[in-house]
């Protein structure tokens, strides 16, 4: 479906009666808000017999004071409130839900929460793609192709849209609506009637407006005016907009502050206005009606919709552009000028040519205008609505298998809630404390580099699910935990320390090799996960110091913590010379290990199955996926399904070998004490065995791990407690640990921030936790 009149559009059955709409919404400051609110009144007017309303998508905790068309809230990084929007829309009956994409604004990796709505509502689904990328980074392409997939139907803005979504996705044409941003219906009119009010009477006026980013290009202007001002002197340009609320948080007014400074420099501040304010849709049709030229000098090419662009546009206002896929479509045909990126020297010229020829300035406006009336809200919706009707026509057609959530066997298994209360009463100043007496911490004990390093993950990996509501906790607790181990190194050898005492002394030269490579897993993941830039190049910059030092090492655990952690950093740095060669020496040894020992009744790397021991399968698992070494994924899967078939009993739960004796080849394995850290290494090892595979029974031995913490075991007692988010130190023949220490609360936490990955974002980066 293309945009197109009314009368000639065909009908697909009967229109939807209850229709909802989610993305952000007004009063909330962005472009998807203020579409998503405009679209679901445009639909609304046209169809007054239908139920139309919104769920509001939510950057902030607190929310918006919302008007009542929004009857549901979605806290963007808050995963279980997708699922409870789903519920809503479906016991509500509704008939057709309309969802705004844009990567940015849900949560999860490449804004994969949505997909835990989308794969359980049960209404055809019609998808607006505000953005449409042709590279898209891995976990880009699999939220869209799962986004895909999970629509009845995909708009896009432009044919470039549709062009990308067929070549670079497969999407069938059919499949897909061209219906472009939607306007309001502003009369055409002379500038000079609207130019008094702002004090620029008589004065040319150019405008740029929008939410202020780097990514705007606002500067090649200000570089362009001097040459502007120098040919026609009654030029003034009109900055519009706050600076976006995201840019404020990460770096106040810096972008506008250069802006001005540069105009200043550039001898035309008496030529440049910033009005820094988010202003209404009444004040904007007046700035808009004052303009004479409208300036868009964006920086991305790959910009497929711009809701600016297509306002002013079809207000039959003459538009300067650089080539962004949006303008280089709408001003085809002499319908406006496209300049070169970057170009100031082009962008005077751009404006000086029309400026210079008034005549066709004005065949530029009516040619717009004319246009324009094919983008008027009224039209829009009529297309929208032509689209739900299709959509719904299809599913009748083609009606899909039941969705997930309708049964017990289909719907996402219930995980406990994020509980952070007792890591944070572990936490001090200087990191967390090693061990508790029953929930307290105990001072006595200090702290260790190994606990502080499970920690540090933990908030990069609770940081990547989306912590909120916790993310001023996570953000105070995870600077504490760097922190301590970037004091745990000894720069002139090398080597971390691990134990100190509650006075802050180090009470060794250096740790042991565990310790030393379980620091640099936690710094491999801060490298190529954590959303901050100061952590992530401390991270890096004590990876490589710690890092040369490892292959003198002799401990099979730490190649294998080593290696989880290069695999980490990588993602960092895919090319690092040193850290590739790093992980081919460390693979060749545990490969070796397993050659040199193993035999087909006991496949395993040691004489002895002690502690940690699916790290070792998780390790080659994940190098040997991503490095062409012969057998190493191989021996990785080989080896934990041995692990998880003599960590199974009869009755199938999971039975971890116990630490009081272990496992010694020809001998009896111990079935006590029980660690919380060998069901976490076992989830673990198992998600990123289904991820490589695909194989569903590695979900199962996840599951089966997991539910030993929630008492799933030889006791039927749960490890974890509900009330203090702490987990018991372990399992005893007749009791579980009174204890709450900070190594098994931490493995709880861990493995439960996996199994949500898992479970609810189908995205699911290949992080190794501790």
């Amino acid at each position: 479906m293309t945009s197109q009149p009314k009368s000639e559009t065909k009908s697909h059955g009967a229109q939807p009666g209850r229709i909802a709409f989610v993305g952000g919404f007004e009063p909330r400051r962005c472009g998807i808000a203020t579409f998503t609110h405009d679209i679901c009144e445009a639909v609304a007017a046209a169809a007054p017999a239908a139920d139309c309303f919104a769920g509001a998508v939510n950057d902030r905790v607190e929310g918006y004071k919302y008007p009542p068309r929004v009857r549901f809230e979605i806290l963007e990084k808050d995963l279980d409130s997708y699922r409870r929007a789903a519920d809503f829309l479906n016991f509500t009956n509704t008939e057709v839900l309309c969802v705004q994409h844009e990567f940015g604004i849900y949560g999860g990796t490449a804004g994969s929460h949505i997909l835990a709505m989308l794969k359980e509502v049960r209404m055809p689904v019609v998808t607006t793609l505000h953005t449409v990328l042709t590279e898209p980074n891995p976990a880009q392409r699999k939220v869209m192709e799962e986004l895909i997939l999970r629509s009845d139907r995909l708009v896009v803005m432009a044919r470039k849209g549709a062009e990308i979504l067929r070549d670079t996705y497969g999407v069938p044409s059919a499949k897909i609506d061209i219906i472009p941003h939607g306007i309001p219906d502003i009369p055409f009119a002379d500038s000079q009637v609207y130019k008094a009010q702002f004090g620029v009477d008589g004065r040319m006026v150019l405008l740029t407006f929008g939410l202020l980013g780097p990514g705007k290009g606002i500067e090649h202007v200000i570089e362009a005016l001097p040459e502007i001002v120098r040919r026609h002197p009654n030029v003034v340009y009109i900055v519009l907009g706050a600076t976006h609320p995201h840019l404020i948080e990460r770096e106040g007014e810096t972008y506008r502050l250069s802006l001005e400074r540069l105009a200043e420099d550039r001898g035309v501040k008496e030529h440049v206005i910033f009005y820094n304010r988010f202003v209404s849709a009444e004040d904007l049709t007046e700035f808009i009606g004052a303009t004479d030229i409208y300036l868009t000098p964006y920086l991305n090419e790959a910009q497929i919709t711009s809701g600016t662009l297509a306002q002013v546009f079809g207000a039959g206002k003459p538009v300067v552009s650089t080539p962004y896929w949006h303008a280089r479509e709408l001003l085809a045909e002499d319908r406006g000028i496209l300049v070169p990126f970057r170009d100031p020297q082009a962008i005077a010229n751009g404006v000086c040519d029309l400026l210079d020829h008034p005549e066709r300035l004005e065949k530029i406006r009516h040619a717009a205008y004319a246009m324009g009336r094919e983008m008027i809200w009224p039209a829009v919706a009529d297309l929208y609505l032509e689209s739900f009707r299709h959509a719904r026509a299809d599913r009748t057609a083609k009606p899909r298998t039941a969705f997930a959530g309708w049964t017990l066997a289909s719907r996402p298994y219930d995980l406990p809630p994020l509980r952070l209360d007792h890591v944070a009463r572990m936490s001090d100043g200087t990191g967390i404390f090693q061990h508790a007496i029953f929930n307290v911490p105990n001072f006595h004990e200090g702290y260790c580099t190994d606990d502080n390093a499970r920690a540090f993950i933990l908030c990069n990996l609770l940081e990547e699910l989306g912590g909120e509501p916790h993310s001023k906790d996570l953000q105070h607790l995870s600077v504490g935990y760097l922190a301590f181990l970037a004091a745990a190194l000894d720069y002139q050898t090398g080597r971390f320390r691990n134990f100190m005492s509650h006075g802050r002394e180090w009470l060794e030269d250096f740790g042991s090799e565990d310790s030393h490579c379980r620091a640099l897993w936690s710094l491999g993941v801060g490298a190529g996960r954590s959303h901050n830039e100061g952590y992530r190049r401390l991270c890096v910059q004590l990876f490589d110091r710690g890092l040369a030092i490892v292959e003198t090492f002799t401990s099979p655990r730490a190649w294998a913590f080593a290696l989880l952690g290069i695999h980490e950093y990588l993602q960092h740095d895919p090319d690092k010379r040193e850290t590739l060669i790093a992980r081919e020496k460390l693979t060749s040894l545990l490969v070796n290990l397993w050659k040199n020992c193993a035999t087909e009744n006991w496949p395993w790397f040691e004489t002895s199955a002690t502690y940690d021991n699916a790290r070792m399968s998780q390790a080659l698992i994940l190098s040997g996926r991503n490095m062409p070494h012969p057998g190493a994924l191989e021996i990785g899967l080989k080896s934990l399904r041995w692990l998880a078939s003599i960590q199974t009993t009869q009755d199938g739960h999971f039975r971890p070998i116990g630490s009081n004796g272990f496992y010694v080849k020809n001998g009896a394995r111990a079935d006590f004490d029980q660690q919380p850290v060998e069901a976490q290494a076992m989830v673990s090892a198992s998600l990123d065995a289904f991820r490589i595979t695909q194989d569903p029974a590695w979900n199962r031995e996840a599951k089966r791990a997991f539910e030993w913490f929630l008492g799933r075991n030889d006791l039927g007692v749960p490890l974890y407690d509900s009330r203090s988010g702490g987990c018991s130190d372990g399992l005893h023949r007749e009791r579980i640990s009174e204890n709450q220490g900070a190594e098994s609360t931490l493995a709880f936490h861990l493995a439960l921030a996996e199994m949500n990955y898992a479970q609810h974002a189908l995205i699911t980066p290949q992080i190794a936790s501790v």
